[in-house]
């Protein structure tokens, strides 16, 4: 189940690669407040890189000399790596709302172009490491980036922490590959802690997909 925080959009949300603030703490923090520090200046440069490396290995058939190569250069870099590891709660991915998806890497690429209450716009990117085949997004990859915008649409609604009960995905057309996407994901009622949730992933005027949902919201104290 995908965790999502309650939080304001920031202010001109359409200048800020990212309007959703997930920490606890953060949620009522001005937007002026939010630290994006996070990871250092060159995180946003850092995460691409991890994404293109993801892209290239995606349709990679490297020879078996290339192949103990890279596995080398990866398990230095990894062992670098290993140095810089904290827990999840302290890690930049979710807090960078200066940069795509939040800094999350698991995340296909999105921007939020604006986000309150009455719902999220968003454009959303799927690479090629998010192929599903014949130069289409992956079914699975698509609902990852509703279950994410979704939980915002929902915490964002309901003012408070939610979790995914259920999500429902009907896929209507194909959907591309690096092609920035419009999605709108927005809160169609509140019973209690239930927020009933709805999405639609367009290429265009093309529906790709659309989707429903069902967010809990959770009580004082629960993860």
């Amino acid at each position: 189940m995908n965790e999502q925080q309650a939080g304001a959009a920031l202010p001109n949300a359409e200048h800020h690669e990212g309007g959703f603030r997930p920490m606890t703490e953060l949620i009522d923090a001005a937007a002026n407040d939010v630290d994006i520090s996070r990871g250092g200046p060159h995180y946003g440069s850092f995460v691409e890189q991890v994404r293109s490396l993801m892209d290239r290995a995606r349709l990679a058939s490297p020879s078996d000399e290339l192949a103990l190569e890279t596995i080398a250069v990866l398990k230095e870099l990894n062992d670098k790596l290993d140095a810089a590891i904290v827990d999840e709660w302290s890690a930049p991915a979710w807090t960078r709302v200066d940069l795509p998806a939040r800094g999350n890497i698991t995340l296909p690429p999105f921007v939020v172009d604006r986000a309150g209450p009455d719902g999220v716009e968003a454009r959303i990117t799927f690479r090629t490491y998010h192929l599903g085949g014949n130069k289409a997004a992956h079914g699975g990859q698509i609902a990852v980036g509703f279950d994410d915008l979704l939980g915002m649409a929902a915490a964002l609604n309901a003012g408070g922490v939610t979790r995914t009960a259920s999500l429902t995905i009907d896929y209507r057309s194909i959907t591309p590959l690096d092609t920035a996407l419009r999605l709108h994901a927005w809160a169609e009622r509140k019973e209690g802690r239930k927020v009933y949730v709805r999405a639609t992933l367009h290429d265009g005027d093309r529906l790709c997909a659309e989707a429903n949902g069902l967010f809990i919201v959770l009580k004082p104290g629960q993860q």
